[in-house]
């Protein structure tokens, strides 16, 4: 078993994240998917081994544009989300997902919390955490050989 802590579009709100540093200190992996992606260089320095962040569209410090990782029997495809036009649909990043042959596509931009499945990919945007949005979320994405189940929490 494999958990995920998945953030995204904190927007230099940093102090939700200590309202949840347990749960950051116990799950295998954090994924930053942008905007800021500067705002988890504290968890970089932190939990190196396990932090991966990506850049968004508001990114101008590093981060990675996408990646894929392998989590027991299930392939990821995470990214910002900006690139594929995900406020206009999900089409282009399921696409991309089954491109790299991944069946869970982690992605934000658009600042709402979703979980939904669309051909076969598992679609999780985790919410944001901007000080301008009433509401702050992450998601906890637990992977067990080939089930998945993702759960958005609010903060």
């Amino acid at each position: 078993m494999k958990t995920f802590v998945i953030l995204s579009d904190t927007h230099r709100n940093t102090a939700p994240l200590q309202k949840i540093a347990t749960v950051l200190s116990e799950c295998d992996f954090i994924i930053h998917l942008g905007d800021m992606a500067s705002d988890a260089r504290e968890l970089m320095r932190e939990y190196p081994e396990k932090t991966y962040v990506l850049a968004g569209n508001n990114d101008f410090w590093g981060g990675e544009s996408e990646i894929v990782l392998d989590a027991e029997e299930r392939r990821i495809f995470a990214c910002h989300g900006h690139r594929y036009g995900v406020k206009s649909g999900t089409e282009r990043l399921v696409a991309a997902a089954k491109e790299h042959m991944c069946d869970i596509a982690l992605f934000g931009h658009t600042h709402e919390a979703f979980v939904g499945e669309e051909d076969g990919v598992l679609l999780v945007n985790p919410g944001c955490m901007t000080r301008y949005s009433p509401r702050w979320s992450y998601c906890y994405l637990v992977i067990s050989g080939k089930k998945a189940v993702a759960t958005i929490v609010n903060i």
